[in-house]
């Protein structure tokens, strides 16, 4: 069971669908907060206050999505994955316990990707506030390249991918309606909307009299 698992989250093909989906989800939620309520406001077949909720209302749930994306998705899907890992399902192996946390795993991949002589240099200035293990900081100042420790890597990655499923799939949409209609109420936008759509009916009713 923990063979096939590594096998998978130490795949190359994980970091590159990792990284592939988290920009792409960022990329498109911006391009659909402004694209989407821009289309919107260009249609001349809406009626001009019907067309301001609209376009208002969609560009609301994107940023949301956006929100959620980053305040909630990447830092606890990722903390959370990390810390699963660590604890339960490979609470033994070598790799997790080299590291006590995302945040330590994190400071430790900045500095591997710099230069020799940089790590030196930035172990030196920082060493009171950074606390790896010695045999991390040994790694750090003697390694040309420092190990990624591709276990640690692939789990936090799923978390991400995983969070962005879930997050945009499930936790958007159900945190946008929580705060969509009371926002559009806050500026006045949805009561505006309601009186024009009495009105429209009452014009209608008058009309067919």
């Amino acid at each position: 069971m923990i063979g096939p698992l590594t096998k998978a989250l130490t795949n190359p093909t994980l970091t590159t669908l990792s990284q592939n989906t988290n920009a792409s989800v960022a990329t498109e939620t911006v391009l659909k907060s402004i694209g989407r309520p821009g289309f919107i406001l260009i249609d001349n077949d809406i009626d001009p206050d019907t067309k301001k909720y609209a376009a208002a209302k969609e560009f609301l749930y994107q940023a949301t999505c956006l929100l959620v994306y980053a305040a909630l998705v990447v830092p606890v899907f990722k903390r959370g994955a990390f810390k699963l890992a660590k604890n339960k399902i490979f609470k033994n192996s070598p790799e997790f316990q080299k590291f006590k946390s995302l945040k330590n795993y994190e400071s430790y991949r900045k500095y591997a990707a710099k230069s020799l002589d940089s790590r030196k240099l930035l172990l030196q200035q920082h060493k009171l506030q950074e606390k790896f293990t010695p045999e991390i900081e040994q790694e750090l100042i003697t390694a040309e390249k420092p190990d990624n420790y591709d276990l640690v890597k692939g789990v936090i990655e799923f978390g991400s991918i995983t969070g962005s499923v879930l997050g945009l799939a499930v936790l958007a949409p159900q945190l946008s309606h929580a705060v969509i209609h009371p926002a559009l109420r806050f500026i006045g936008m949805e009561e505006k909307t309601k009186k024009n759509h009495n009105n429209n009916t009452k014009k209608s009713i008058n009309t067919n009299a």
